[in-house]
């Protein structure tokens, strides 16, 4: 085995391992900062953000509706003002 065989070997272990050790990390929920330290991402934030995004597209369901209405404005200034009232 030459000197230029072994530099690739040692190299494309060193890769394989330092993509086992991410998949790992992201895994496991560790993550890196810029400065090398390693900090646990913040957990359990999952269904509340879904639940944040679900009520954020009904707003926007009803925006959407009270937008595309043909309506009187003062019927749309009076929805508004019940939906505020919520």
């Amino acid at each position: 085995m030459g000197f230029w065989t072994a530099m690739v070997l040692i190299s494309a272990f060193a890769m394989i391992g330092g993509v086992l050790s991410a998949r790992y990390r992201a895994h496991a929920g560790i993550g890196t900062d810029a400065m090398g330290g390693q900090f646990k991402l913040a957990g359990g934030e999952e269904p509340a953000l879904r639940k944040e995004v679900e009520e954020l597209r009904e707003r926007i369901k009803v925006l959407e509706r009270i937008a595309t209405d043909e309506r009187s404005p003062r019927a749309i200034a009076a929805e508004i003002e019940s939906l505020r009232d919520r």
